[in-house]
């Protein structure tokens, strides 16, 4: 049992469960009965994305070294609130008896808040399998 931390709209891999949008919006231009079948989520789960300024700010400029360290200062400030403390507590304890996958359209792991989900979620104690996210240095 464990996480994966995926690409949305990348091909399922075997064993890993439910798959959970965590995306401010759906994706455009595809309809809400085709989200599974077209391997983006089985579930919207909006509340691990990132907040509609909080996103602003990532499209607003380029995503140097500097704005992505403080995108990733202000993404973990908004899960501190108490209500993405109790939502990452339970993705982490969940890892351990279920298999399910987290993810984003992002097409850089490394500079996505899927990233970002996974370090918080293994700071937890979760349990997080064959990651396509790169560990970090």
């Amino acid at each position: 049992m464990a996480v994966r931390i995926v690409r949305l709209g990348a091909p399922r891999e075997r064993g890993e469960g439910l798959r959970l949008g965590a995306v401010r919006r759906p994706p455009r231009g595809v309809r809400k009965e085709d989200y599974a079948k077209r391997d983006y989520f089985d579930l919207w789960f909006p509340e691990l994305g990132p907040s509609a300024k909080l996103l602003a700010y990532f499209h607003k400029a380029e995503l140097t070294d500097a704005r992505w360290a403080r995108y990733v200062e202000r993404y973990r400030r908004e899960k501190q609130a108490p209500e993405a403390e109790r939502v990452l507590e339970l993705l982490a304890r969940l890892s351990h008896q279920a298999d399910f996958s987290i993810g984003c359209y992002c097409e850089r792991a490394d500079r996505c808040h899927r990233s970002i989900v996974r370090d918080l979620l293994k700071e937890r104690g979760a349990k997080v399998a064959g990651s396509k996210v790169p560990a970090k240095p």
